[in-house]
């Protein structure tokens, strides 16, 4: 059968107004939520961004960022795991990567034990170790310190901490807005992408009577099975922050980071999450 010219450009023309059509904005179940491209900084998804609403596990990003910003850090060092780490998580019933105490744990096992099973105990060894003061009280408000000027430094107006962990005391607060940024500001720290993007990992720590035993930590992030391209970053939940989750990918080089505070699930985060970039990479 012989095509006319005039029957292929008949059919360019009926094609056309779908490839024009305008692109439809996502509906999401969270609160808040907030996209940019990473490269240059350009919003491309908002939904009440620059309301503050509590962050949850989210929180760790900061408590990570601290550490990695340390001067002459030494990710090998070995800190020893104190009874008052595991006693601060069964008194909080908060999230662990069920440190065992008089281990020895590397900063680097720490912030994998941080931010793959959001262990509060991973925390509070990290603000312990990296705060300064002559009481542990003493150490981690001023650790917790470091994370409010830190996000003074990086011009989140919308951020305060009152905890290493997101189990704050009312005054734990960020904005879609600042948390992006915040995870953006993470993300230039190789160790940092490298902790976030893995799914799972077996770490050999060293037990108190010098041997040795295996920890395993997976990752709460389930689009870093899910979502194609997912770089990271970090889940958080609780009673009152709901379900957030801040969030990174990478296609066709393109790299977009985001976070959704507030949503109604652990399925509607990962939900709102995949809608909010997918509508980003066409952007």
């Amino acid at each position: 059968m012989t095509i006319t010219a005039g029957a292929v450009l008949s059919a360019g023309a009926l094609t056309a107004p779908a490839q024009a059509a305008t692109l439809a904005v996502p509906t999401i179940t969270a609160k808040g939520g907030f996209v940019m491209n990473n490269g240059t900084g350009k919003a491309l998804f908002s939904k009440a961004a620059d309301t503050r609403r509590s962050t949850g596990s989210t929180t760790k990003i900061m408590t990570a960022r601290v550490v990695l910003a340390q001067p002459h850090l030494n990710l090998d060092a070995k800190v020893t795991i104190q009874k008052a780490y595991s006693d601060y998580i069964v008194s909080k019933g908060a999230s662990s990567a069920r440190l065992i105490v008089g281990d020895k744990v590397t900063v680097r096992q720490l912030l994998y034990g941080l931010m793959l099973p959001s262990g509060c105990d991973a925390a509070y060894a990290l603000a312990d170790k990296f705060g300064t003061g002559s009481t542990r009280a003493a150490r981690v408000k001023s650790f917790i310190g470091k994370m409010n000027s830190t996000a003074k430094s990086l011009g989140l107006k919308n951020t305060h901490f009152d905890s290493f962990d997101g189990i704050g005391n009312g005054a734990n607060y960020s904005t879609p807005r600042d948390l992006t940024k915040l995870a953006s500001s993470a993300m230039k720290y190789s160790t940092f992408r490298a902790v976030v993007k893995t799914k799972s990992t077996k770490q050999k720590v060293t037990t108190k009577s010098g041997g040795y035993r295996y920890m395993s930590w997976t990752n709460t992030n389930t689009l870093l099975k899910s979502y194609s391209g997912t770089i990271g970053v970090k889940t958080g939940s609780g009673s009152v922050a709901k379900y957030c989750l801040v969030f990174a990918a990478t296609r066709n080089g393109k790299t977009v980071i985001g976070t959704v505070l507030a949503s109604s699930s652990a399925t509607s985060r990962a939900t709102d999450a995949t809608k909010m970039m997918n509508y980003a990479f066409k952007k």
